[in-house]
């Protein structure tokens, strides 16, 4: 008996029975669906979480602070320090400060960032809405999306619009040990030309347009570029050897990946459940199928046929109702998970949010389901 005469006898069921195959096939595309929904959802909802917070310029980029237990300080010479270690690529210092802002007639309480405009870059933000600063300085301003939902205006509408700011500039400590600050009434207009995504009211400031204006004070904080060829972790430990208080978004982001790889393997097990019972249907198909081909099977021996050909006859036809069922499950997730996606962005809409993608399948993970439910057949018809 020839492998063609194997796959012939094998496939017939589909033909016979076609009622109970479709149904075993089902039950099958039901349970790798349920894996495929959950575990897509829990890799949608990483890349969607990674997508917020990180660009690939935050990636290579390393947060420094001071460190007051060390004295290590952020003045302009430390910087210039920092800027000339192997390795560094670009360098952007900060000062955040308290701030005033009025628009149109209404002031409101901020915190400014005034650097350069790469930090925007290095620290993960994202232009929403018009453009980021120029390099040369022309008194621009990028605003947080949560002023203009403080001033219930559309972004588009408040871009190139002129403000006005105040700063709040540190002055050291008290007696009693308060910190105090100085009001700094920055005289110049200051054109929006943009809005990244942020719930804190904050803005930002070329440090080009503040030449002069403010004093010469320490940095509250600065964002290192690493060169494409320089070893971020080696980088950060030179640094940290200097004092300061150093950290990266690559932390983050490994953290999360672990986070979600507990996740991902929770939600899977929870589908597995559901593969488990449309795999005993499969075997419950699979021994009613045996026991209604007793009599064929007998006949099949008795003109030659082998303990093996009948083995490989049902492992066939087993395999098969796998593929299919991995091929049907695999449709299904997407679609429900299409389906389930297409809603909430609706809800979202209906609401003034925007449309997001819940739900992630990497082709390898689909083709690992894939062959994950031809072996699971495989088991059964063994």
């Amino acid at each position: 008996m020839n492998f063609r005469d194997l796959l012939k006898l094998s496939l017939r069921t589909f033909k016979a029975r076609t009622g109970r195959t479709a149904l075993t096939i089902l039950g099958m595309g039901i349970g790798i669906s349920a894996i495929l929904f959950l575990v897509g959802l829990g890799y949608g909802l990483q890349k969607l979480l990674l997508e917020t917070i990180t660009t690939s310029d935050s990636l290579s980029a390393i947060d420094v602070s001071p460190n007051a237990e060390n004295n290590a300080k952020l003045s302009r010479e430390s910087t210039e320090d920092l800027g000339r270690l192997e390795g560094v690529a670009d360098i952007a210092p900060a000062y955040d400060l308290g701030a005033q802002i009025k628009y149109k007639d209404i002031v409101s309480d901020a915190t400014a960032v005034i650097t350069k405009p790469i930090f925007l870059k290095l620290d993960g933000k994202k232009i929403s809405e018009g453009a980021a600063l120029s390099e040369n300085g022309n008194q621009e301003l990028v605003l947080a999306t949560s002023f203009s939902k403080s001033y219930n205006e559309e972004p588009e509408n408040m871009i190139g619009q002129e403000v006005s700011f105040s700063l709040r500039i540190p002055k050291g400590e008290s007696a009693s040990g308060k910190k105090e600050t100085e009001r700094l009434d920055v005289e110049k207009k200051f054109k929006i030309v943009g809005f990244f995504e942020s719930e804190d009211l904050s803005f930002f400031a070329n440090m080009k347009d503040l030449e002069g204006i403010v004093p010469p004070i320490d940095y509250t904080r600065l964002k290192i570029k690493c060169a494409g060829n320089a070893n971020l972790d080696g980088l950060k430990n030179e640094i940290a050897g200097m004092g300061y208080t150093v950290s990266s978004l690559s932390e983050t982001v490994q953290e999360v990946n672990k986070m979600f790889a507990g996740i991902k393997i929770t939600l899977a097990l929870f589908g597995l459940v559901a593969l488990l019972v449309s795999a005993i249907g499969m075997f419950n198909t699979m021994t009613v199928a045996l026991l209604e081909r007793t009599k064929e099977i007998g006949i099949m021996k008795a003109i030659g046929a082998s303990d093996t050909h009948i083995l490989l006859m049902f492992i066939i036809e087993s395999t098969a109702m796998g593929f299919l069922g991995g091929l049907s499950g695999i449709f299904l997730g997407i679609v429900s998970g299409s389906m389930i996606n297409a809603m909430i962005n609706f809800v979202a809409w209906r609401l003034g949010g925007k449309a997001i993608s819940l739900f992630s399948y990497p082709i390898w993970f689909l083709l690992f389901v894939l062959f994950f439910s031809i072996f699971i057949g495989f088991l059964t018809g063994v």
